[in-house]
């Protein structure tokens, strides 16, 4: 099993050995690695935000010995006539979603809130232009970026025709015809960071992280600025789940492979503060579909922590028994037992934006 974690510099990549978790590839040592992904023939890519060079994609076929450059998404030049005030320069990749059975072929998000394809291994890649033809998109605002953006990309294991994208700040998004046309369904998610006449604007709602379950692709989880919700129709209703009568606050969450009720979620204080509360890390736990929550936080610093965890740093095995989350503080934990019971993996990474962890065949 290969953890790869995306770090503020560089791509740390840890592996199952004998004695246990061992840290045995470093790559693109002092850049950062916005985020990570494996295709379905065991394929790296690697998204680098090189800043005033601006992104750049890299991917590996051999796990990382040797890496060759490809093409990196690109947005066309602004027609002189438009009236939108969004830049049309790619800042960052920050999502890559990979199709399950189809070597090379991946989607990916980026800031500004775009969607593009690539059948050929990143060889090419295509804007998906009805995407951004969309006419809310304008209106669309940065959620911790200048810019909004897509950060979750989900494809239905039952139809690699439907899929579903999250945009800070800018609702989630559904395709039923492989991204030819799409449709806003948000109802049932608030945003309290609107005056109260736009709370229930489904195109001004911030999810911070969607998840599909893979053996339930009807259920969905969000983690939303202004709470967790759940849906049961495939994204299009959704309702919120409170913690003891309250809304949680957080960016990440992972849903079990095979069982849709149970999903993991890591709290902090919002909206300044964003660390945890008391200064004591735990992890949310549901195993009821949202209808109770545990805090797991057997291993985790219970004093003076302020570790924040982005929404795409926590992730699960495909046996959904493994969990791994990295922090801003480039703290790692590992649990094995669901969350139960967590153990150190590092203090000493750089801030970490993204783990994946692939079981190696």
């Amino acid at each position: 099993m290969d953890i790869l974690i995306a770090t503020r510099k560089g791509l740390m990549v840890y592996e199952d050995t004998e004695q246990g978790l061992s840290l045995t590839g470093r790559h693109f040592l002092g850049d950062p690695v916005s985020n990570v992904v494996v295709d379905a023939a065991g394929v790296w890519y690697a998204a680098l935000n090189l800043g005033h060079f601006g992104p750049k994609m890299h991917k590996s076929v051999d796990r990382g010995a040797h890496w060759t450059e490809i093409a990196c998404p690109t947005l066309p030049e602004k027609p002189p006539s438009s009236s939108d005030s969004t830049d049309w320069t790619v800042k960052q990749v920050w999502e890559l979603t990979a199709f399950a059975d189809e070597p090379g072929h991946l989607l990916a998000g980026t800031n500004p809130g775009a969607v593009f394809e690539t059948t050929d291994g990143g060889q090419s890649w295509q804007l998906n232009d009805a995407f951004w033809q969309l006419e809310q998109r304008p209106g669309w605002f940065g959620g911790g970026f200048d810019d909004s953006g897509v950060h979750s990309i989900s494809i239905r294991s039952d139809d690699p025709s439907s899929w579903s994208v999250a945009v800070s700040v800018g609702g989630v998004w559904h395709t039923d015809n492989a991204g030819q046309s799409w449709a806003l369904h948000c109802a049932g998610m608030v945003a309290d960071y609107m005056p109260e006449d736009m709370v229930d604007s489904e195109d001004l709602q911030d999810p911070h992280r969607m998840v599909r379950c893979l053996s339930a692709p009807d259920r969905c989880w969000v983690q939303h600025h202004c709470g967790i919700f759940v849906s049961d129709d495939g994204g299009h209703q959704w309702r919120e789940c409170q913690i003891d009568g309250r809304s949680s606050f957080g960016f990440s969450v992972v849903v079990h492979p095979t069982s849709p009720d149970t999903a993991w979620f890591v709290p902090g204080i919002k909206d300044e503060s964003r660390y945890p509360k008391d200064g004591q890390l735990c992890v949310l736990r549901t195993q009821d579909g949202g209808q109770t929550f545990e805090r797991l936080r057997s291993g985790l610093p219970q004093e003076d922590c302020y570790d924040l965890i982005y929404r795409h740093a926590l992730a699960i095995s495909q046996d959904g028994q493994r969990l791994v989350m990295g922090s801003t503080t480039g703290n790692v934990w590992v649990s094995d037992d669901q969350g139960e019971h967590w153990h150190c993996l590092s203090n000493h990474l750089p801030p970490v934006y993204a783990v994946v962890i692939h079981s190696v065949s």
